[in-house]
């Protein structure tokens, strides 16, 4: 009898717990090295120029403002360059809004506009997914909406982006809103504020995961109406809180299961992110496919699938790239006015930031080469400027 083969790894259960406690306490250690427990992101002043342009202004209108002692006063420095806080910046927002004949400075919904649900989506990991829902969502706020940001993705990388950590912090996530026992949450209870004013994010963690488990139990239990609590589970929680905001965004785990269905029967507005290369695109072509079908039962089940809008957005695009170039234009062939116009172009600046858990809008121009930031910031103004006439569109706005 042959003897058998010693195997390097006997039981992976054990080895692999093992290592995740090692690795959290780490993290741990890192987390209250750099963030105390009592200490919560901040967020940097930004520059009368910055807030201009968000508010919408010129720069020598809003140092007029300042100079006259009206609105929130800017801090300055003793060369005169004059910074706000986020939080100023919207107050200023509301100042203009009151004092203004005609323009509107302060975006929110009004009466018969309904709520904005935008779940960012795609079947492949590295495809900026994340980074896009986190740079949208910010930007959102930085122009005056109400957002929630929602991580649906067990990963919790967009929550560890703006300060939480599921291997310390204890936020629950949505799934205490979805789940479908009689422990079923408020939404309201798992809304947390971030570094951002006006901006909430409802945290993800591991227990997302139990709701592909639960959601197929409740359905092999249906009496004939499980099918519409399934595809409603959503839209009964935001219930609790949609007079609160005017956008929310979904950032959906990368696969096509119970946690992106429930999303995209809620959506209002769908942005599917892709790379422009064969292999991504291979990917994505099976991922619609899979969608197509799968929301076409979900509207045969009484689902209501009609969305304001779909788009695609190209990411991570290097314009020199001839390759990514001709998949580019090959997609818009295809797709035509699906795809928005602006692609989001590769940055070391947005990379570069990540690395810290930071996007684009938390650092300081000065940290980076200033050819390197303004490309990458502009390539951000222009993709999220396109999605926020989307929406002015949606409401029937011009």
């Amino acid at each position: 009898m042959q003897a058998r083969i010693k195997r390097e790894i006997e039981d992976v259960d054990l080895l692999v717990t093992q290592q995740a406690n090692e690795l959290s306490a780490m993290l741990h250690e890192h987390r209250m090295e750099m963030f105390p427990p009592d200490a919560r992101k901040t967020l940097r002043s930004f520059s009368l120029a910055e807030v201009a342009n968000y508010l919408g202004v010129t720069p020598g209108y809003l140092k007029n403002l300042s100079l006259e002692g009206k609105g929130p006063q800017p801090a300055v420095t003793p060369s005169g360059r004059r910074s706000y806080t986020a939080e100023q910046m919207l107050e200023m927002r509301h100042y203009l809004d009151k004092n203004a004949r005609t323009a509107k400075y302060v975006p929110h919904r009004r009466e018969g506009e309904h709520l904005q649900i935008i779940s960012v989506v795609n079947f492949k990991g590295g495809s900026a997914k994340t980074t896009t829902a986190a740079h949208l969502a910010q930007h959102l706020s930085l122009e005056g909406y109400r957002v929630l940001v929602i991580d649906l993705d067990p990963q919790a990388s967009l929550s560890a982006l703006h300060g939480f950590q599921p291997e310390i912090d204890r936020n629950e996530s949505l799934y205490e809103a979805l789940r479908y026992d009689d422990q079923r949450k408020s939404l309201r209870e798992l809304v947390r504020p971030t570094n951002f004013p006006g901006l909430h994010i409802v945290p993800a963690n591991l227990e997302l995961q139990e709701y592909e488990y639960d959601t197929p139990l409740a359905l092999s239990r249906d009496d004939g109406s499980m099918g519409r609590i399934f595809f409603g589970r959503l839209d009964d929680a935001l219930a609790d809180v949609a007079d609160d905001y005017d956008v929310v965004i979904i950032d959906c785990p990368p696969q096509l299961g119970y946690l992106t269905l429930t999303a995209l029967s809620s959506s209002t507005g769908v942005l599917i992110t892709v790379h422009p290369q064969m292999l991504d695109v291979m990917s994505m072509c099976q991922f619609l496919m899979m969608m197509g079908e799968v929301m076409g039962t979900l509207k045969r089940a009484g689902a209501n699938m009609q969305l304001d809008w779909l788009r695609y957005l190209v990411t991570r695009y290097e314009p020199t790239d001839g390759p990514q170039s001709q998949m580019v234009a090959f997609m818009r062939a295809i797709f035509k006015k699906h795809v928005l116009v602006n692609e989001m172009l590769k940055s070391t600046a947005i990379s570069d930031a990540g690395i810290t858990k930071q996007t684009l809008y938390e650092i300081d121009r000065s940290q980076f080469t200033r050819s390197t930031y303004d490309r990458a910031m502009e390539s951000l103004h222009l993709v999220n400027r396109e999605i926020v006439e989307l929406i002015q569109k949606a409401w029937g706005r011009r």
